[in-house]
Parts: structure tokens; sequence; C-alpha cells
């Protein structure tokens, strides 16, 4: 053997291995790229579900604060329509009381009228009634 062929057959062997030190090298980044990028998906994955549970539970609280407010609003309308109808019967009952208020003036004046027909007619039969004990005192005088 030769010494150049030595000298070639040891470049050609460091470069070969070297060759394999750099192909062990890029399957070790290669390997941990994918171990981290592995890792980066799961952790991905893990925060896309929390993300989307609590999605869901803010959902399931709105929809139930939206059935809450639907219903609140039912109870107001129906609360509102009472408070109407009890409005109108109040508007009711205060025409009744005045209709009921001015019969009852009425009625007083007609008793006044009437009290003053009764005082003139219990005026009259005194009157009448001292008339007649004088004339019933006249007609025995005039008898006798």
């Amino acid at each position: 053997m030769n010494p150049k062929n030595l000298k070639r057959i040891s470049s050609r062997f460091n470069f070969l291995i070297m060759d394999e030190v750099l192909k062990n090298r890029i399957l070790v980044i290669l390997a941990t790229l994918s171990v981290v990028f592995f890792f980066g998906t799961l952790s991905s994955c893990s925060n896309a579900i929390r993300q989307k549970a609590a999605r869901d539970k803010e959902m399931a609280a709105r929809f139930a604060l939206e059935e809450k407010t639907s219903k609140y609003v039912q109870e107001k309308t129906a609360l509102e329509e009472k408070a109407k109808a009890k409005e109108n019967q109040v508007e009711e009952l205060k025409l009744s009381l005045e209709t009921v208020k001015k019969d009852l003036v009425q009625d007083q004046l007609v008793n006044q009228g009437l009290k003053e027909e009764l005082q003139k007619v219990t005026k009259l039969k005194e009157a009448l009634e001292v008339e007649l004990r004088q004339a019933l005192i006249d007609g025995k005088k005039t008898k006798k």
C-alpha cells in the first residue's frame, strides 16, 4: 500500500465518519424537534379541549340566564297586566263611589225637603188641633 493511497483511504474514511456523525446529529436534531412538536401538539390539543369545555360551560350558563330572563319578562308582563287590571278596577270603584256620593247628596236633599214638609204639616196639624179643640169647646158652649 502506498502512502498516497493510504491517505486517500484515510481521508475517505474520515469523510464517511464525518458524514455518519453529521447524519447522526441531524437525526438527533430531527428526533428532538419531533418530540418537541409532539408535546406541542399534545399541549395544543389539551388546551383546545379545555377551551371547548369552558366555552360549552359559558354557553350553558348563557342559555340558563336567557331562560331566566325570558321567564322574568313573562312574569313582568303578567304582573303589569294584573296591575293594569287593578288600576282599571280602582277607576271603576272611584266612579261608583262618585255616583254613590251624588246619590247620597240627592237623597240627603230629598230627606231635608221631606223633613221641612213634615215640620210644616206638623205645624198645620197642631194648628188644626188647636182650632178643633177651640171649635169643640165653642160647640159645647153653644149647646149648653
